[in-house]
């Protein structure tokens, strides 16, 4: 019989006393449990993706300095660790790695194969690629590893050669895969599509050990299981440390993966948010609440995601924001149990439209004094960010980011871009979820028309399509990228306006490189693997 202890456990970025004590309590757990090998995910001395942390040689010796700290910790355990490991021959000076460790010594390393180099990912700028199979025999077992992108070749197809081709003539009867997979929607249950792919192929179930937490813009759900070909065997808990247990010998029958993708997304956005919070040692959200869904949203996360004690919201109305609008904002506060406090910014408004009324005089009023509402409101919430050392959270969707619907150094300040990754429709489908079973978000809020009101009778239909035209565009074109050609078929629209669309995206992109870390939920998020140069033609 052998018992494996999956250690899916929350890294940060370079505590390597932190992540090693993780691992280091793992193994109380294990023996605790009467595990005899424990796994962990990819990197998770380091925490993934160190990125240019790699760059520093004091940081590669911290690391092994650390790895030999949990080697010595191993008596009659074996281990297998996500380590950094240094690359003696020709190539990159580095190997994303996996250290076998038995009872106080390391036995050997399988050194990642595939390298991702594309959207979120950007391996090869640091480490070698690694040159092939590695098993081991643990309780009589032959045991295969792999480290997270080695199995997706079964999925997409990139690389010149498939590792897994290389197990197939080694016949493991288990394969453990080390992984640091971010979520998105959707991607908990194609991970799992994927690994029936490699049982089958390798003829042996597969445990897949992935980390868990926000990290920046990142989001790790962890979801590790274990499955074989005919499906998921048994699964450790979403978007929270878990130590979990398999016992090779007890495999439980198939059972079904839940999946709600609401569910999913709201656990997600609060573990992004909590670990941005709480990994920098910020304990207190601050918001500007209109009274609009966007900011009652993101409101909602918050103090779900930090207690409500630690979130301060600010009303700031204008002469037009209507009572309703501030009724609903002070009504969501009482909902949720926040601290709010009004600021009126009409005071400081007038005073700047009379400063700047010489220099536009006989210019009709637009956008600019618009934006200035948007700028004061931004300066008031920085100021109490300043004073009370709150962190400031943006409350922009995906839908405004992609229009440049957003004004600079206004509703663009703050520390965290919390749905900016959510299109306007989603917003309104998780808000709508959060209410599924009593009113949290006030029912007000969720059937007005969207407004920024920073003008009489104001709508975002205005200046925008309506969101139920524009968001499958904007899906289509950043997520998909699709032509405008494809998308007009794909959609049953006018292939101007879809390239009308398209044309304000790349528009924008300058707004969007001035804005805040945003939390990816999705394939394809306007943060970290979104690269788009601004001064460009072809859009």
């Amino acid at each position: 019989m052998t018992r494996i202890l999956m250690a899916q456990i929350n890294t940060t970025f370079g505590d390597l006393r932190g992540n090693t004590n993780l691992i280091l309590k793992a193994l109380l757990s294990a023996r605790a449990n009467r595990c005899s090998l424990v796994m962990t995910p990819e990197l998770s001395i380091s925490g993934y993706p160190p990125n240019d942390l790699l760059h520093f040689s004091d940081f590669i010796e911290a690391n092994e300095k650390a790895l030999n700290e949990i080697v010595l910790a191993s008596a009659n355990l074996t281990l297998v660790v996500g380590c950094i490991r240094k690359n003696t021959g020709e190539g990159k000076p580095l190997f994303n790695s996996a250290a076998i460790i038995r009872n106080q010594k390391i036995i050997g390393y399988y050194d990642k194969c595939l390298l991702p180099t594309y959207d979120v990912f950007d391996e090869r700028r640091y480490f070698e690629p690694g040159g092939g199979s590695q098993t081991f025999e643990h309780e009589g077992i032959k045991i295969a590893l792999t480290i997270c992108e080695d199995i997706w070749e079964e999925e997409i197809a990139l690389y010149e050669f498939n590792p897994l081709d290389q197990l197939v003539s080694d016949h493991p009867d288990l394969l453990l895969n080390l992984s640091a997979s971010p979520f998105e929607a959707q991607k908990i249950p194609l991970r799992l599509a994927l690994a029936q792919k490699v049982a089958l192929k390798l003829n042996c179930p597969v445990l897949y050990c992935n980390q868990v937490g926000g990290c920046d813009d990142l989001i790790f759900d962890g979801s590790s299981f274990a499955c074989t070909s005919e499906g998921l065997l048994d699964q450790a808990r979403s978007f929270q440390e878990d130590f979990f247990v398999v016992d090779t010998k007890r495999l439980p029958t198939s059972k079904n993966s839940k999946e709600n993708s609401s569910k999913e997304l709201y656990e997600a956005l609060t573990v992004g948010i909590r670990d941005f919070f709480h990994k920098q040692h910020f304990k207190k959200a601050l918001v500007g609440l209109s009274g609009g869904i966007d900011s009652a949203l993101v409101t909602t996360l918050a103090a779900h995601a930090l207690g409500p004690e630690n979130v301060l919201a600010i009303s700031m109305p204008s002469r037009f924001s209507s009572d309703s609008s501030i009724e609903d904002a002070f009504k969501l506060a009482q909902n949720l149990g926040i601290e709010i406090k009004k600021v009126p910014i009409e005071s400081i408004h007038a005073p700047f439209l009379e400063l700047l009324s010489p220099e536009f005089k006989g210019l009709p009023e637009d956008v600019t004094e618009e934006n200035l509402q948007s700028r004061i409101r931004g300066v008031i919430l920085m100021a109490f960010s300043n004073k009370l050392k709150h962190l400031v959270l943006s409350c922009g969707n995906k839908s405004e980011m992609a229009m440049g619907y957003a004004t600079l150094y206004g509703d663009l300040a703050g520390g965290l871009g919390a749905i900016s990754d959510l299109t306007k429709s989603q917003v309104y489908e998780l808000s709508h979820w959060i209410n599924r079973e009593k009113e949290v978000i006030p029912t007000s809020i969720l059937t007005k028309a969207p407004s920024a009101e920073l003008k009489p009778n104001q709508k975002d239909s205005d200046t925008l399509p309506e969101y139920n035209l524009l968001d499958p565009i904007i899906e289509a074109y950043i997520e998909g990228h699709l032509s405008p050609e494809k998308i007009a078929l794909k959609l049953k629209i006018e292939v101007d306006f879809a390239r009308s669309i398209i044309q304000k995206i790349h528009r924008a992109e300058y707004k969007r490189r001035q804005a805040p870390l945003g939390l990816k939920v999705t394939s394809k998020a306007f943060s970290v693997g979104w690269n788009s140069p601004i001064v460009q033609k072809w859009a």
